[in-house]
């Protein structure tokens, strides 16, 4: 039976972001995820994660300015020095919020700016994955890199699994593994099964969230009860993180994964 985690920046939007552990708690998860820690300090959300016995699964890379449109900096060659800030930043959180498995550090590539060289931005993007695999390699931690559609975020830098693959290959850091996202394949090229059998090996972190609307399962076109149940059965043991806008409210929309887990939802 997969394991589901909390993505408590999608999950709860009703509550004030620190409420939103323990909505998480009594709603069953015994774990979360979420894109950015740095608004709080690591105490505050250490307490949340002791308070609610809560374990701490994933979180983001610093990715630039999100309200003013960037999705991360790793590509860009004049920001190298505010890039590895944000590692050294992300390792104060991965030690305050570390349990017996420390959690996972995804790195989002960027949107490759209009007129820039994409062999430069991925020179520039190889160089600091193996400067962040290098330096979370020491504590033990997994870096991640996330394809994304270009749908919901044009010229994103990385695309495709394939994509990813080669950059693995390109870096050649044993800690630098694939987030790969059910939404953004859908999106993007489908054949999830398909593809997550083919790069299995090099993934470390499933997230989901159904297509259209990038909300609940249920809700679009993906048969979850059937994908969900073939990652159980290709061996995928990490967790599989809720990264769903809810459609109404956010308990209710878990309605889906109670089903699942009694048996209710069959593929």
């Amino acid at each position: 039976m997969p394991k589901f985690a909390a993505n408590l920046t999608m999950l709860f939007p009703e509550l004030p972001f620190l409420e939103r552990f323990a909505a998480a708690r009594r709603a069953g998860f015994d774990a979360v995820e979420y894109m950015f820690p740095y608004p709080y300090s690591p105490q505050e959300l250490r307490a949340e994660l002791d308070a609610h016995g809560l374990r701490q699964v994933l979180f983001n890379l610093p990715a630039g300015d999100w309200a003013a449109g960037e999705r991360g900096i790793a590509i860009l060659p004049e920001r190298r020095e505010e890039f590895r800030d944000g590692v050294a930043q992300a390792l104060v959180y991965v030690e305050a919020l570390r349990s017996d498995v420390p959690p996972l550090v995804n790195c989002l590539a960027g949107k490759l700016p209009e007129g820039a060289d994409p062999e430069e931005a991925r020179r520039t993007l190889v160089e600091n994955l193996r400067y962040a695999a290098a330096e979370l390699h020491q504590v033990g931690v997994t870096l991640l890199i996330e394809p994304v559609n270009t749908h919901d975020i044009p010229g994103f830098f990385l695309r495709t699994p394939e994509q990813a693959a080669e950059l693995i290959g390109e870096v050649g850091a044993a800690n630098l593994r694939i987030q790969y996202d059910l939404y953004h394949q859908q999106r993007t090229g489908g054949q999830l099964l398909d593809t997550f059998r083919r790069f299995q090996p090099q993934i470390a972190h499933v997230q989901l969230a159904d297509v259209p609307g990038r909300h609940q399962p249920g809700t679009g076109e993906i048969n979850f009860p059937f994908v969900l149940g073939a990652l159980d059965r290709e061996g995928y043991a990490g967790y599989v993180g809720l990264e769903y806008v809810p459609e109404g409210d956010t308990v209710a929309s878990l309605g889906w994964m109670k089903a699942f887990r009694e048996g209710v939802l069959n593929p």
